[in-house]
């Protein structure tokens, strides 16, 4: 059973801290870069908003995974009150106001108004899209933030679990 326990407490890092790797490559690779290299920031924009689709059906795998794991792990769904795994189910629920409420409508008003970087600032409709990617990447910023705390809480309770010995601890060499 040791071993089943351990990988599932493997799964949980491994997809939290995927997670995680991810939002920040997405922030400093993705973004920077569409921005940086290519010629039409609307282009970039696009560009951008299909890879944070990508993000976060990415973000709800883990998520799903994370939880189930936490919930084998402590043999009942109660585990999912754990800080780490309520961590997660608040950076799951933030991912899906983005993915299906904020993003959405900044699609729309997107369509609307043709291009964003011709819009002038001024028109409602830019100053909407304005406002909703305000809101979006502070979703982005609060998810990223949750999930650094939901993974030291994570690795904090595999830590407490082995100092308590629950866990126990081959060290090699010793006998």
């Amino acid at each position: 059973m040791y071993g089943v326990k351990s990988f599932f407490r493997f799964l949980q890092v491994l997809a939290l801290g995927g997670w995680i790797g991810a939002m920040i490559y997405f922030a400093a690779v993705v973004t920077v870069g569409a921005f940086a290299t290519l010629p039409d920031q609307d282009l970039a924009g696009s560009i951008v908003g299909y890879a944070i689709r990508g993000l976060h059906d990415f973000g709800i795998a883990a998520a799903v995974i994370y939880l189930l794991a936490a919930a084998f792990l402590g043999r009942s769904w109660k585990a999912l009150g754990r800080p780490g795994a309520m961590g997660v189910v608040v950076m799951l629920a933030l991912t899906f106001v983005s993915q299906r409420i904020v993003i959405p409508r900044m699609d729309s008003l997107r369509a609307r108004m043709g291009s964003v970087v011709a819009t002038a600032a001024t028109d409602p409709l830019r100053a909407q899209f304005d406002r909703l990617h305000g809101i979006s990447v502070e979703l982005e910023v609060a998810i990223l933030l949750i999930g650094l705390a939901a993974l030291f809480w994570t690795v904090r309770e595999i830590g407490a679990m082995k100092d308590a010995g629950k866990i126990p601890v081959k060290r090699a060499g010793l006998s």
